[in-house]
């Protein structure tokens, strides 16, 4: 399988976000990643469902909305409305997350665990059948432009092998200081999701910068 591409909205050029959104619908990207921050769990403010909205009405590829937000119940069907096709939340941040999980799939929609860079996979054990994915943090969460932690590595081959141990059927997300040096190691680590933010809108050749990294 071709690894999934998701930029990441958040380092976008929000004065022109129409624009940026188009070009992602015509690059050999695959989903739209939507950073959703509160400033609490987070020490970052981003955007919130007003601006989900506005880029579903121009998106044509799924969107992959990443919650690091506390008490994410509150919001997964008002994000649901605003577009979202597939949630993650994060393990830190939900102490009955198996309950979110459920939440999110009763919705129809795609459900996914987000684990910050310090966080064991050992609370994935009794989870990882009921998830279709988990985004694993390869910068400490909150802002864009960060440098990508080499441990992530480890981290993704260990969760290969949890995911195939249980013969489940799980994608492994990385998010963060994903760029063309790094993509090709993560990809044969096991990693089939890229969320890459800085690296496709700070290019020369936005469209030419998701090609190389897409193994």
């Amino acid at each position: 399988m071709k690894t999934i591409i998701a930029p990441s909205v958040l380092a976008a050029d929000f004065a022109n976000l129409q624009r940026d959104v188009e070009l992602i619908n015509e690059s050999k990207a695959d989903w739209f990643h939507i950073d959703i921050m509160d400033g609490m769990f987070v020490p970052n403010i981003s955007f919130g469902l007003p601006v989900c909205a506005a880029i579903k009405k121009h998106a044509k590829k799924p969107m992959d909305v990443h919650l690091m937000i506390e008490q994410p119940d509150r919001y997964l069907e008002a994000f649901k409305k605003a577009g979202a096709d597939m949630i993650s939340v994060h393990a830190e941040a939900c102490p009955h997350l198996h309950r979110t999980i459920q939440n999110i799939k009763e919705l129809g929609l795609k459900a996914g665990v987000a684990l910050n860079p310090h966080t064991s996979l050992d609370c994935l054990e009794f989870l990882i059948n009921d998830i279709d994915y988990v985004c694993i943090m390869s910068v400490n969460p909150g802002f864009g432009g960060q440098k990508f932690i080499p441990s992530t590595y480890d981290k993704v081959r260990k969760l290969k092998s949890m995911i195939d141990a249980a013969n489940a059927d799980v994608l492994i997300q990385i998010d963060g200081g994903v760029d063309s040096g790094n993509a090709e190691k993560l990809a044969e680590a096991g990693a089939t999701v890229l969320v890459a933010g800085s690296y496709v809108f700070g290019a020369e050749d936005p469209k030419a910068a998701i090609e190389k990294i897409k193994f």
